[in-house]
């Protein structure tokens, strides 16, 4: 088994070092966080949210196979391999600042004794590892004891432990022999299982992990502007979603519309990826229209909330229900709400919200837009309208009769058609979804209703 130090313990460093724990390895996860480390360290708290991560460090943990420092000078000297994991932000440019990377290589090579891998699990611009090599050997004065290889991550927020278990593909860019022989043992536990390695050169790595993303975020937004099609021509979007997805050559992952994409990810790739595209005289049309193009579906959300509110929120209680980017998360970055939020508010919409995991995330980047709820049954409470931004579990299964009941008005618009329109205006709602004809309940049974409320309240008097 190797002895490995993880630089950084956000979202990638701390799934992937603890997982790579788990195969049996000693990991030392560090990071110049004090209070952090001490958290991890102490208590095992865990400053994200991934289903699972929690058990898996404590497990870990106690096995004496997981711990935390903030000290390279105490791990560096004695690792086997030395994986990078910190940010790569987007810069106005769309380029992506590799400050925080090029400081880690520097540190590193400080700390080197004997022969080591340098492994980037950042994701980063296609270059971006020979520099590394080259950072390194400046500050060692030779090449002879290390080696750098790329091996980008390929994590699913909500879904990142599995994902690292049962990987579709293990990718790991090198350049020598004596690298890729260490790489693969320390992969060996999966790929004894069957999970596919594939060793290519430093590049080719690097532009897997932005075509990859490119291309996934590339089909999300060819089916949301799919839906806009299909609600101007009474088409179904979803049953366009199956009918496409059984085809082996398109599959059926990421063909569900939503109000565009977001998370730490997609948007930050596509750009620094058309960046480079640019940079080198190959300018990408078609990343270039996608990044547009999904900026232009959050705008579209705002007009067709507005239009499901008969064509105002000026002074109307909007409840939301989900803030994070996407389920299973408590990630903010590039959430689709952060741009529609504010447009609402600024209509003159009071919002009032409710997210499982986001909400205190969401409230630190828009203080003043919404009032946070403890449930999404007070977050619906008053309500004109219930907008459905987050495919939660617990929204698929909310009492839509008890919904409705609590509710001033009688409209949901499901930016995530989560729920079945047959239950909702069964219930006595009006239904907006993407992609698909609305279901709008008659004046005159919602009338009904309000008459029924209002003859058993004057009773109970």
């Amino acid at each position: 088994m190797a002895r490995i130090t993880f630089i950084g313990t956000g979202y990638v460093g701390l799934v992937s070092g603890t997982c790579l724990a788990s195969l049996g390895h000693h990991v030392t996860c560090v990071d110049k966080d004090e209070k952090k480390i001490a958290a991890l360290r102490d208590h095992g708290k865990i400053p994200i949210y991934e289903p699972g991560l929690d058990k898996l460090v404590v497990e870990n943990v106690k096995a004496g196979r997981l711990d935390f420092s903030t000290s390279l000078a105490e791990c560096v000297p004695e690792s086997d391999a030395v994986f990078i994991a910190v940010g790569t932000p987007q810069s106005d440019s769309g380029q992506a600042n590799l400050d925080y990377i090029f400081t880690a290589a520097e540190e590193v090579a400080a700390y080197l004794s004997g022969y080591t891998v340098v492994v980037t699990k950042s994701t980063v611009p296609v270059g971006t590892n020979q520099k590394i090599e080259d950072t390194i050997a400046r500050v060692t004065g030779s090449t002879e004891n290390f080696d750098v290889a790329s091996n980008p991550e390929f994590l699913r927020e909500g879904k990142a432990i599995d994902d690292f278990s049962k990987p579709d593909r293990i990718v790991v860019g090198v350049k020598t022999d004596k690298a890729k022989k260490l790489m693969e043992n320390i992969y060996k536990k999966q790929t004894d299982q069957g999970f596919p390695i594939q060793f290519v050169s430093l590049a080719t790595a690097e532009v897997i992990k932005y075509a990859s993303n490119a291309f996934l975020a590339t089909k999300i937004t060819f089916m949301n502007e799919m839906a806009a099609l299909c609600e101007s021509v009474d088409a179904n979007i979803d049953d366009v979603a199956d009918g496409m997805g059984v085809d082996q050559r398109i599959g059926r992952a990421f063909l569900n519309a939503g109000p565009g994409y977001g998370g730490s990810c997609f948007p930050k790739d596509t750009h620094a990826l058309a960046f480079t595209a640019r940079q080198v005289g190959e300018p990408l049309s078609l990343v270039e229209a996608t990044i547009k193009a999904n900026q232009n579906v959050k705008e579209r959300m705002v007009e067709k909330i507005i239009d499901a509110c008969d064509g105002s929120v000026q002074g109307k209680t909007i409840g939301v229900l989900g803030l994070a980017f996407k389920a299973n998360t408590d990630d903010m970055r590039d959430a689709p709400c952060l741009t529609i939020l504010p447009k609402l508010k600024e209509r003159g919409a009071i919002i009032q919200a409710h997210d499982p995991q986001a909400a205190k995330n969401a409230l630190a980047l828009m203080p003043d837009i919404f009032i946070a709820h403890d449930t999404y049954q007070e977050a619906a409470k008053n309500a004109d309208a219930l907008l459905i931004m987050t495919e939660w579990s617990e929204y698929k299964k909310m009492d839509l009769s008890s919904l409705e009941e609590s509710m001033n008005g009688n409209t949901i618009i499901d930016l995530r058609n989560i729920l079945k329109s047959k239950a909702v205006t069964k219930a006595g709602l009006s239904y907006f979804s993407i992609g698909k004809p609305p279901f709008r309940i008659r004046t005159y049974r919602r009338a009904k209703r309000l008459l029924k409320r209002c003859t058993k309240s004057r009773r109970a008097q």
